[in-house]
């Protein structure tokens, strides 16, 4: 019963699996950058879904296999109320075996490529440790 109570606690309301719909068409210009590079199915390579709900709560990119959540800040993220709300978010998500791994905005404009490659191997890495 203890599998069936840890997916029950993942489902989400209709109102969030909409509200990721929605976000998946209006994609930030950094999301969008980074989803051309983590959507690409490689050999050997995890893989990744964007705008993926995940309880009460949308993520960026998810990677099921690794059990990670890629996280884009953008300048918002630094305020007071965000934060509170993301370290909120973050412990809602670690309790339920999900790592967090934040990237910001501005990195993923000045190289995407690397931040794709950093969320891979970290996502190959967490994905070892399971095994």
């Amino acid at each position: 019963m203890e599998g069936a109570t840890a997916r029950t606690a993942l489902r989400s309301p209709i109102l969030t699996l909409k509200r990721a719909r929605s976000l998946r068409r209006r994609m930030t210009q950094p999301e969008a950058m980074l989803w051309v590079r983590l959507r690409q199915r490689l050999p050997d390579q995890p893989a990744f879904r964007r705008q993926h709900p995940i309880g009460p709560y949308i993520l960026d990119f998810f990677c099921a296999a690794a059990g990670l959540c890629v996280e884009v800040d953008g300048s918002g993220h630094g305020e007071e109320a965000q934060v509170a709300h993301d370290e909120r978010r973050d412990a809602w998500l670690k309790a339920q075996g999900i790592v967090v791994y934040r990237v910001l905005a501005s990195s993923v404009f000045v190289n995407a490529d690397e931040v794709a490659d950093g969320a891979r191997i970290f996502a190959l890495e967490l994905m070892a440790q399971r095994q």
